[in-house]
């Protein structure tokens, strides 16, 4: 897998979506040979000020799925989202395809669903099709979705390794804005800098694609794909040269001082459940909580 023809014959066609409501970096990624395809981190669109959803940015990832004769194979999550709520749920009921996750899922909602109370999920991941681990392949046409248990973020995350692209989650963000948060439960700054010299470890014309971007003002326009040569030579976090201890610092640091991303009390309560709402109430109202100085 991790010969250098091998990545240059098997690059997948790749289709990043941005959106600028929660700088979420959704993916359709396909064999070009047989059109297999798969979604990654899908947005459900969410205004926190009138509890409304929208399947806007959902709808628009099937119609190119459509328009390109595509056949959808799979939904990939990278992870359990703190920063925007899943539309897995709603594109496995209009399609069909599996939601597929790391199997650590179980570990974020043993701690999750006790903090919201949350009774009717259950701790088995079984709320997802398919949990994925280290080593593990799924088909998508002629090529192979190779996952890499990448965690640190939080406990769960996943890479999905498809040909010559990585597609990475919120473990890595472009070399000019550095790397993920490791402060929320089960996350830990030693295990992600571990996370990602393995995903440096790849070749170096290897894609690295983010969950998010964030531009800083040298740059201004988003952008999700950079290699690893790049990662390397110029990752304001950790670029080679860069040790372990000199990271954890910066990074523990770092997170002391972020506020807690606006969307992640109703963004677990739905993520924990593969992008699937708490049940309605006795009234037929579907309620998301919201805990008291429990965070």
């Amino acid at each position: 897998m991790t010969d250098s023809l091998f990545y240059r014959k098997t690059a997948p066609h790749v289709r990043g979506a941005f959106d600028p409501a929660t700088n979420t970096v959704s993916y359709i990624v396909h064999d070009p040979a047989t059109k297999a395809a798969a979604i990654i981190d899908p947005v459900l669109d969410f205004t926190p000020r009138n509890g409304r959803t929208r399947t806007t940015s959902a709808d628009l990832l099937l119609e190119a799925v459509r328009n390109d004769g595509l056949d959808l194979r799979y939904l990939l999550e990278t992870h359990a989202h703190a920063d925007h709520l899943s539309a897995s749920h709603y594109l496995r009921e209009r399609t069909g395809a599996p939601v597929v996750i790391g199997a650590h899922i179980t570990d974020v909602q043993a701690i999750f669903a006790d903090l919201f109370e949350a009774d009717d999920v259950a701790r088995d991941g079984s709320a997802f099709d398919t949990l994925v681990r280290e080593g593990d392949t799924l088909p998508l046409g002629r090529m192979e979705i190779r996952v890499l248990h990448t965690p640190g973020h939080t406990p769960a995350c996943v890479s999905y390794l498809i040909g010559d692209a990585a597609f990475v989650g919120d473990t890595l963000f472009m070399p000019d804005y550095g790397t993920a948060r490791a402060d929320f439960p089960g996350g830990n700054a030693a295990t992600l800098y571990r996370s990602i010299k393995k995903l440096l470890s790849l070749p170096e014309e290897t894609r690295i694609l983010t969950g998010h971007d964030y531009p800083p003002p040298s740059r201004g326009n988003p952008a999700w794909e950079a290699s690893v040569a790049e990662h390397r030579r110029a990752n304001i976090h950790v670029h080679d040269g860069v040790e372990e201890a000199a990271f954890v610092a910066m990074r523990e640091a770092r997170d002391a001082t972020l506020d807690a991303p606006l969307l992640i009390l109703p963004s677990l309560q739905v993520n924990i459940r593969a992008g699937q709402m708490p049940p309605a109430s006795p009234g037929g109202h579907v309620f998301l909580k919201i805990p008291i100085n429990a965070i």
